[in-house]
């Protein structure tokens, strides 16, 4: 007993996080390792059919059109409204950080679409984009312009829904590095301005470098959240027109919930797991090489 005493005095910590580590074992790594599984599976739950198929499922999903129009679709939307958005919040940030007037009743109007729920925003968006009755084709008809098929034109579609994600992911994107300025001293402001350094230089030699990691952090959530994008698509889109909105996130729901093909399903999970591993161990070396 004595001894089980000082094993739990030296392991007391380990003891601690026993409970977070089964929740994660059942909630993250079971997942996981099941989908990895049923990857290598012909698996209809439906038809009750589960056989091993090895890497015949990949071999499938790289052959189907669908899914690579998906994959494409899923980059371009993740590239785009990450840059967009990153960009957008550092002026958004560079401005809020100077003092104005009227600063701190501004600064809630910024945040504020972020606190909405997705689809709400969505139905929201989905009635401002309407061809007849929408308030942007309504502004364009009264400048003199044709109404524009915001939703319904293959070109503009996968635009639209991009757009939907900058109006309300950019303020987090803007509050990660507005805290990063803040928490840049302001002496080094003062002596670089006594060595002579102005406006771009002073943004260049000094605030991009100090706000390096704030921006790569940014730059890591956006591009997670907006390569995973399939609650704006399913709520304004459905995928449409034709494939036009068909992401990686739309595809597994649809062969997995619709289809009930979960092997192909599990596989296409397993391909979005790998890019967003990998995108994000880019952008962590890269904060850890700056910090070295």
């Amino acid at each position: 007993m004595r001894a089980l005493g000082r094993w739990g005095r030296r392991h007391a910590n380990l003891l601690f996080l026993l409970p977070a580590l089964i929740l994660i074992v059942f909630l993250t790594v079971y997942p996981l390792v099941r989908v990895f599984y049923l990857s290598l599976y012909r698996y209809n739950p439906i038809r009750r059919i589960e056989r091993f198929v090895g890497l015949g499922n990949y071999r499938r999903l790289f052959a189907d059109r669908f899914f690579l129009t998906g994959l494409r679709n899923t980059f371009l939307f993740s590239v785009g409204a990450t840059l967009i958005e990153v960009l957008l919040g550092l002026g958004l940030a560079l401005l809020f950080n100077a003092k104005f007037r009227g600063r701190k009743l501004l600064l809630p109007l910024v945040i504020f679409p972020m606190m909405f729920s997705t689809m709400v925003i969505c139905a929201i968006w989905r009635s401002m984009y309407h061809y007849d009755y929408g308030i942007f084709n309504y502004a364009l008809r009264t400048a003199g312009f044709q109404p524009v098929k915001w939703l319904i034109s293959q070109d503009l579609a996968l635009w639209s829904v991009m757009l939907v994600d900058i109006w309300q992911w950019t303020p987090m994107a803007f509050l990660i590095l507005l805290a990063g300025l803040q928490s840049i001293p302001g002496e080094l402001y003062e002596a670089a301005r006594v060595d002579g350094a102005t406006g771009a230089r002073l943004f260049r030699h000094v605030t991009l470098p100090l706000l390096r990691n704030h921006i790569f952090l940014a730059l890591l959530l956006r591009s997670i959240d907006t390569f995973k994008i399939f609650d704006k698509v399913y709520a304004l889109t459905g995928g449409g027109p034709g494939t036009a909105t068909e992401t990686i996130s739309f595809y597994i729901y649809r062969e997995g919930f619709r289809y009930f093909n979960m092997g192909r399903a599990s596989a296409a999970a397993v391909v979005m797991f790998l890019a967003v591993s990998v995108v994000s161990f880019i952008y962590i070396r890269q904060v850890w090489r700056g910090e070295g």
